[in-house]
């Protein structure tokens, strides 16, 4: 045989060898029906009569997170619930009376304004315009609420603290100020501790103005890359950082607040704080429902607790692509077999993943729509037109209240119906 027939033969070898090798890496078929949970979920939906979709709250699951939660803190650090991470009064009494905390932590004018009644101790999250402060006071009309004892503004630099100095002379008000301070995360904030000085001087020299607090946030620590010591570098900078801050404050005439507020960590920080140091509470909301951004090491003892469902409205028996590249679907289909069916859903492009059945998957060819959304699975997961899916939101705020009414969901059955905050930022 001569050289090049021997080279051809090699060569058909190496391709048919390198085309059986790309056939086997075909992903395979995935998928299955609703498990037990999901099933008597999407049946107490169907006994409720509800077909549309709806945010769904497992209140036995926010009770254990809740409880779990606690725990961790162990009455070592007091707990802020965050209002903006559950956005639901009803929802809000719940975690305060299971967590026995009047302690919330605010985000909007709308919060503040719903919010600020009875004996409710509030720490605004963000600096709010005095524009929006001046907007609060001038309809604030609830006799229980002193907002000069209860209600804590934050003020990121100087001239956010003058601006609520004018606010209070114009106004005749008194008010309390707690400090964002930058402990790492660089999203504004006091970042050194010459400023820290100036505002208390300016808060000294104002009779109308009272320091309150400190508040850290450390977003950063749980988000940064794992990379060796990285995070736990990251940690020990926000702490030390606070200290200093914390130790200057405590120096100065203005500082000597009888219960300083030191507000730090969040959800996927919180169990790193063991109380030996100035920090005296956290803010907590997120975890207690905890949706798929919060799968992180420190929450794996906490069980999701929301979930989107939604009705199937059409179920195809092959997923096709619109016309003229219908090629395109019998393609995609024929390559993976997780294209084969396709779904279409009561609305979707939401802030969430599909979680039951599983396999199903978004289709990157037709793309998204909040209208009828399409997914794609294999088939294995048996559905048929008005089966339910559920999706797991990534985070609580603002997906919360899309839907109007949170459906509770309690011993197999949807018991109650509870209203949501109004859609703010």
């Amino acid at each position: 045989m001569s050289g090049p027939s021997r080279g051809r033969r090699r060569l058909l070898a190496a391709l048919g060898a390198g085309a059986a090798a790309v056939w086997l890496a075909r992903p395979s078929a995935r998928g299955a029906p609703h498990d037990a949970y999901f099933r008597q979920l999407q049946a107490a939906l169907r006994q409720a009569g509800i077909a549309a979709p709806t945010l769904v709250l497992d209140r036995e699951r926010l009770r254990a997170n809740i409880r779990r939660v606690t725990g961790h803190l162990a009455g070592k650090m007091a707990l802020r619930v965050v209002v903006k991470s559950l956005p639901c009064p009803a929802l809000l009494a719940e975690a305060a009376a299971l967590a026995g905390t009047r302690r919330q932590m605010l985000f909007s004018l709308p919060q503040l304004e719903a919010m600020a009644k009875g004996e409710r101790d509030i720490l605004l999250g963000k600096p709010l315009p005095a524009a929006a402060a001046l907007a609060f006071y001038r309809q604030f009309s609830d006799a229980d609420f002193r907002p000069e004892r209860q209600l804590q503004w934050l003020a990121d630099t100087p001239e956010r603290l003058a601006q609520y100095r004018e606010l209070a002379r114009g106004q005749n008000l008194h008010m309390r100020l707690n400090f964002e301070i930058d402990v790492g995360l660089h999203r504004g904030g006091i970042a050194d501790i010459a400023t820290l000085r100036r505002m208390l001087d300016m808060v000294a020299e104002e009779p109308r103005l009272r320091w309150a607090g400190l508040m850290g946030y450390d977003a950063h620590v749980a988000k940064i890359p794992d990379l060796p010591g990285l995070r736990s570098q990251a940690l020990r900078h926000a702490r030390e950082t606070y200290a200093a801050f914390a130790a200057a404050v405590r120096a100065h005439p203005a500082g000597q607040a009888a219960e300083p507020c030191f507000n730090a960590a969040g959800s996927p920080t919180y169990r790193l704080y063991p109380g030996d140091g100035p920090e005296n509470e956290v803010a907590v909301g997120s975890a207690m429902v905890k949706p798929s951004d919060f799968d992180l090491p420190a929450l794996d003892d906490l069980l999701p607790a929301c979930f989107i469902a939604t009705p199937v409205l059409k179920a195809l028996p092959r997923f096709e692509l619109p016309y003229g590249v219908e090629w395109l679907g019998r393609l995609a289909g024929g390559w993976d077999a997780n294209a084969r069916r396709g779904y279409f859903i009561y609305g979707g492009n939401w802030q969430a993943d599909p979680a039951s059945p599983s396999g199903l998957a978004s289709s990157g060819l037709y793309g998204h729509s909040s209208n009828q959304q399409l997914l794609v699975g294999s088939g294995m997961q048996a559905l048929a037109v008005d089966d339910t899916v559920f999706f797991r939101p990534r985070q609580s705020e603002a997906v919360l209240q899309q839907f109007g009414d949170i459906a509770v969901y309690e011993g197999g059955r949807i018991v109650d119906s509870w209203l949501v905050l109004p859609a703010t930022g």
